[in-house]
């Protein structure tokens, strides 16, 4: 009899403890775009530990609060290393991996070394970059050659205005300009190296701004919307939607993971 009731309460234990951990939410971890840094993912960040997520926004190396370490040796491989070692440091497990615009080449990079620790992709109006290109030589031909003299001088791309990335709200454009530091040059000039095909097994999400689009974006980002191994969204708001449409954008992230 004794054993019957401990083979139950095992029993029990076992499947409740499974059970828990099929339940258990995913972990985001929110890549920023050039120029940006983890505070431009405040609001929605915010919201989403409102509803119980855990939720990381570094700032890559040489941007935001590092700006003070912004050095010619910064790379495309250094900002993957950072969300790598990240993930890594903090033991992080079901990651929701979030790459915004240029964060699309870095949250690739991660997807190819350590594609295990995570569950999903979430491109979110991003770069989409291949084996052998490096972000520059992924957009159209007039945006690189607008780009090839800067990384030719070895100098580091200034800051564009707010309004590009679609933010027209007086305070959030003051507060997005305060805020928006130099982008390492090497990081669009260096090529992405892939073991494995884009995503490496995992499920990919598309989301595209189209409140408009920007061009340099949407010749690549269109080709997915009949691509049965990728889920193509959109979101009526500018590229910054993190920052203009933080609601529509959490909800959106939510569903993604249900």
């Amino acid at each position: 009899m004794k054993k019957t009731i401990l083979l139950i309460v095992l029993f029990l234990v076992v499947h409740m403890g499974q059970a828990q951990f099929a339940s258990e939410k995913p972990t985001f971890v929110l890549v920023h775009g050039a120029w940006h840094g983890g505070w431009s993912w405040k609001f929605v960040k915010e919201k989403l530990e409102r509803h119980g997520y855990t939720v990381y926004t570094p700032s890559l190396s040489g941007l935001a609060e590092h700006k003070h370490l912004l050095n010619d040796s910064i790379t495309l491989q250094t900002h993957i290393l950072d969300i790598i070692n990240l993930i890594e440091m903090e033991d992080l497990h079901n990651v929701v991996l979030v790459g915004h615009s240029y964060a699309g080449a870095v949250i690739t990079g991660v997807a190819d070394s350590i594609s295990e620790r995570l569950s999903k992709l979430i491109y979110l109006d991003a770069v989409l970059v291949y084996n052998g290109e490096s972000p520059m030589t992924a957009e159209p031909e007039w945006e690189q050659a607008s780009k090839r003299p800067v990384v030719e001088r070895r100098e580091h791309f200034q800051p564009v205005a707010p309004r590009f990335f679609g933010v027209t709200d007086s305070t959030l454009v003051d507060w997005v300009t305060e805020r928006l530091t130099p982008q390492p040059y090497m990081t669009f000039a260096q090529p992405l190296h892939l073991k494995n095909a884009l995503g490496n097994g995992l499920p990919k999400v598309y989301i595209a701004c189209i409140n408009p689009q920007l061009e340099v974006l949407k010749t690549r980002s269109d080709l997915l919307k009949n691509d049965p191994s990728w889920t193509y969204l959109t979101l009526n708001t500018g590229h910054d939607a993190m920052i203009t449409a933080p609601d529509e954008l959490t909800a959106l992230l939510i569903r993604l993971t249900q």
